[in-house]
């Protein structure tokens, strides 16, 4: 089950797709539940899960469903969770752990960090500088070497995973490179950060390890650059990452952790205007931005 949110004729909109292509627009129904927390505090007061508080709603409404496309179409695609903090967790991934060592001057921290029981984890961004899916997303105008970073996103309400998402944690490899304490610089500036495109329920997932990440880039309608990773392969699970996080430092009733990226294009690779990022996960979906010059 995933829940999308859309603007339409000014108006917000949750949309569930509750099973294939088959959706319904849960706002029509009830106009208070426009969003993934709301709907969240609903299943909570009638102590069912959200699947069987979906269902229950769909057959007290009567509610017959349609093609996801139909209803998303003419539609504006918003950030379908709306955190008031983004963290991430860095250097998750042997490849990221190698990339990071190859454009730093200091190398030697990244394996230390790799290895190390205390994971690296840092602010992101705010729920409200989030770009939607399908809009630009921002490089630096002061870094020649950008490249996005494709990761999952945990989704909290109230520190319990309610579901999944795609995130792009945007950087500047150049700045970051050039000295660790940049680190904020590299990742947090205007446009650095998207999800989406939506959320897919934590109870809907059987096992988080077995899904796969892909990144495809394109310039003018060519690609140049693809890149997989598989979620199984971090050496961290989330749970852990969320206990590092949750030390000393109380999260906010909505939150995001990005985990982490085990897809890094090459040295020679960097992002320029126009260029498009897709970023897939396996029973997700595809996160889409462009990307802009900051």
């Amino acid at each position: 089950m995933k829940y999308f949110r859309i603007e339409k004729n000014n108006k917000v909109n949750l949309i569930v797709n509750y099973k294939d292509d088959l959706a319904f627009n849960m706002t029509n129904f009830s106009s208070n539940i426009d969003n993934i927390e709301i709907l969240y505090a609903e299943a909570k007061s009638t102590n069912l899960n959200r699947i069987k508080f979906v269902e229950k709603f769909m057959n007290d409404y009567l509610i017959e469903k349609e093609y996801l496309t139909n209803l998303l179409t003419g539609s504006n695609l918003l950030s379908p969770f709306m955190p008031e903090e983004v963290w991430a967790a860095g250097v998750t991934y042997k490849n990221s752990e190698f990339e990071r060592k190859r454009e730093s001057i200091t190398p030697d921290i990244y394996s230390k960090v790799y290895n190390a029981k205390r994971p690296e984890i840092f602010f992101k961004s705010t729920g409200n500088r989030l770009v939607s899916p399908n809009q630009n997303i921002g490089i630096r105008s002061d870094s020649n070497w950008n490249v996005p970073e494709s990761e999952l996103a945990v989704v909290l309400i109230s520190g319990e995973i309610i579901g999944f998402s795609i995130g792009n944690d945007m950087t500047s490899r150049e700045i970051e490179g050039e000295n660790p304490l940049y680190l904020t610089q590299a990742k947090i500036y205007n446009k650095s950060c998207s999800i989406g495109p939506c959320v897919i329920d934590s109870e809907a997932i059987k096992n988080i390890n077995n899904l796969e990440i892909y990144c495809k880039i394109t310039r003018n309608n060519k690609i140049v650059f693809s890149g997989s990773s598989k979620i199984s392969d971090m050496n961290k699970t989330i749970p852990y990452l969320l206990e590092w996080l949750q030390k000393s430092n109380s999260l906010p009733l909505k939150s995001v952790l990005l985990t982490g990226t085990g897809i890094v294009p090459p040295p020679e690779f960097t992002l320029i205007p126009c260029d498009t990022v897709n970023i897939s996960i396996t029973e997700i979906g595809t996160l889409t931005n462009t990307i802009i010059k900051v």
